[in-house]
């Protein structure tokens, strides 16, 4: 394993009656393992392939010519909303912590949110005859998506003139007509198959996520290799016990069932893991909010929300579960010299230490002050991050969601409020042209 899951302060006999029972918890990994059946199935029979993408490589090969094209860009602009968007920006701080690409490889942006304002600074901002775009849309309807498209397809016409737009497009959707196909095949881009049986927020794995991880330079094979080796077992297994993704999955419920806890925090402790924070939160709330069922997923960061958030954690209402997401930092960075500390007595518990020795003690003291006031935690530690440990977090959330789902009795599959809002969206933009 990439990773250790440890619960014990999430527990009854450790943080007292706002803990989980043992026996309760025990119950929910009994109800779990039926599920075992249903996942297999799912994999067997191709009703969910992501389950199968952990294992492929030939439609690896088959994106590396279009990653090694695009590669070749100064900026490359990632254009889709949610999944579409999330999974590569989960994936992007592997190579890019947030100053800048790998040597050789483009600056990759995603806008995810059509703010006019955002637009117009890209547009004005990029050297868009050295730029390429990603638009991403499972259903190739997704109006976010087009309305984005369109706007840079104006400034970019207009630099680079409209016979170049294929040079600088590359198009994800579904293999069916709809305008997204119809626009891309227009203008004579390069449409890429999106498989119409993998959701949006499950997409992480496949070309959705693993073609702007591919011309980032981030080694995919590796992220499939880690979602194997979470995947794996539970394909293996006859009980859900022992299993990581189904004893997550067993204490949300059961808290929620047992302690009313409604709320989720995710609080990872490493600055890298801030975006797979906001991956984690659409596919919990998207796959499992459903018939006034499922809790609110909220993500948190390291030390930055100790300072702004932990005062109501601790002292607000006791309805969360936390999840802290650990890195083993001990030792990194530089070791502070006693003598920059001035003779500061007060300072003296600072010296010889590094800023990892900090890091680590910080989210060690905080899962440690939860416990201590009865919030039930969870924590997850990873000794390095890297692409195997990446993906086989992803793989970890997919399954919690997936047995969680069955747990509480909804489809994790569907999004029928989200559908309904697209109705509506189109309702209001008609109404306001013949107003």
């Amino acid at each position: 394993m990439y990773y250790s899951q440890v619960i014990d302060q999430a527990l009854e006999t450790h943080i007292g009656r706002t803990g989980l029972p043992q026996a309760v918890l025990d119950q929910e990994l009994v109800r779990a393992s039926a599920a075992l059946d249903k996942i297999r199935r799912w994999r067997e029979d191709g009703t969910l392939p992501v389950l199968r993408l952990p294992a492929a490589r030939d439609d690896l090969a088959a994106l590396k010519p279009h990653a090694d094209r695009f590669a070749k860009f100064e900026h490359v602009v990632v254009i889709g909303s949610g999944g579409s968007s999330l999974s590569g920006k989960a994936l992007l701080p592997l190579k890019d912590h947030g100053f800048g690409p790998a040597k050789g490889r483009p600056k990759i942006w995603f806008m995810d949110n059509v703010d006019p304002e955002s637009f117009g600074e890209l547009t004005s901002r990029l050297p868009l005859d050295r730029t390429g775009f990603l638009p991403i849309s499972k259903s190739g309807g997704t109006p976010e998506t087009l309305m984005a498209l369109f706007t840079v397809m104006a400034a970019l016409e207009a630099k680079v003139g409209k016979a170049a737009l294929a040079q600088h497009i590359l198009a994800v959707t579904e293999p069916v007509d709809n305008p997204l196909r119809r626009l891309a095949t227009r203008l004579g881009c390069t449409v890429l198959d999106h498989d119409p049986k993998i959701g949006g927020r499950y997409s992480a794995l496949s070309v959705v996520g693993m073609l702007p991880a591919m011309i980032a330079g981030i080694d995919v094979v590796a992220i499939r290799e880690g979602a194997a080796s979470v995947l794996d077992p539970v394909l293996a297994a006859k009980e859900a016990k022992g299993l990581a993704p189904a004893i997550g999955a067993a204490l949300a419920v059961g808290l929620a069932r047992e302690r009313g806890i409604n709320i989720t925090v995710l609080m990872p402790y490493v600055d890298r893991l801030e975006t797979f924070a906001f991956w984690y939160r659409q596919i919990w709330a998207e796959s499992l909010g459903k018939d006034g069922k499922g809790t609110t997923p909220i993500r948190a960061l390291g030390t930055v929300d100790q300072h702004s958030q932990v005062q109501l954690y601790l002292g607000g209402p006791r309805d969360k579960m936390f999840t802290l997401l650990i890195q083993d930092t001990a030792g990194q960075g530089t070791r502070l010299d006693p003598a920059m500390l001035g003779g500061d007595k007060s300072l003296d518990y600072l010296a010889n230490h590094t800023m990892g020795d900090l890091l680590l003690a910080e989210a060690d003291a905080t899962a440690a002050t939860m416990a201590k006031n009865g919030r039930p935690v969870r924590v997850i530690r990873i000794k390095t991050l890297d692409e195997k440990v990446m993906g086989a977090l992803m793989m970890h959330y997919m399954l919690e969601v997936m047995f969680a789902g069955e747990l509480w009795g909804v489809d994790a599959f569907d999004q029928p409020a989200v559908e309904e809002a697209k109705v509506v969206t189109r309702q209001y933009l008609s109404q306001r042209r013949r107003s």
